[in-house]
């Protein structure tokens, strides 16, 4: 299995007892609602399956985890500070109604005067806003996602157009 096949929860915060139970931390939204029977954690780059024994939710965003065969202090040990995976095929499909502007990575952006810029490759959520990253002529260009920028959303198409403030692209073409 690889990374890009999966999406991951959250991570493994510490463990919790000796007999192997650990806790979680949950990043990802409606987990409690996927029926986890194994998980995938990344190991050095590599993802290893294990079998889940049982998992109780806290909150939104904890709960504890037993694996197979992780039965004791020492073997959880080994996994903490882990990220935990899902193969993608259990990732809950959204519906139109709860796209947000975290799921515009991966679309296309296209900038009123610069046409096509490139795919969104990555969104970083600060305090106070959204900021997009795209590769644009080999640099690697930053641009807030907010309602000044944003001029519509083709969410079949996969495409997003804004109209970028004047001499922002050139701040990163700069040489």
């Amino acid at each position: 299995m690889k990374t890009e096949d999966c999406f991951r929860i959250g991570s493994i915060l510490k463990t919790k007892g000796l007999k192997g139970e650990m806790q979680l931390y949950i990043d990802f939204e409606g987990a409690e609602k996927i029926k986890i029977t194994s998980v995938f954690v990344d190991l050095a780059g590599k993802l290893v399956p294990y079998f889940v024994t049982s998992i109780k939710y806290l909150q939104k965003s904890q709960a504890y985890l037993f694996l197979e065969d992780i039965d004791t202090i020492e073997k959880a040990s080994a996994l903490v500070k882990k990220d935990l995976y899902l193969p993608n095929k259990l990732k809950p499909k959204k519906k139109k109604d709860e796209f947000t502007l975290k799921d515009v990575k991966g679309f296309i952006a296209v900038d009123e005067t610069h046409g096509e810029l490139g795919e969104i490759l990555d969104i970083v959520e600060y305090p106070q806003q959204l900021i997009a990253t795209v590769q644009y002529k080999n640099k690697e260009v930053l641009f807030p996602l907010n309602v000044d920028i944003i001029k519509g959303i083709d969410v079949d198409g996969g495409e997003i157009y804004i109209a970028l403030p004047d001499g922002l692209l050139d701040v990163y073409l700069e040489d």
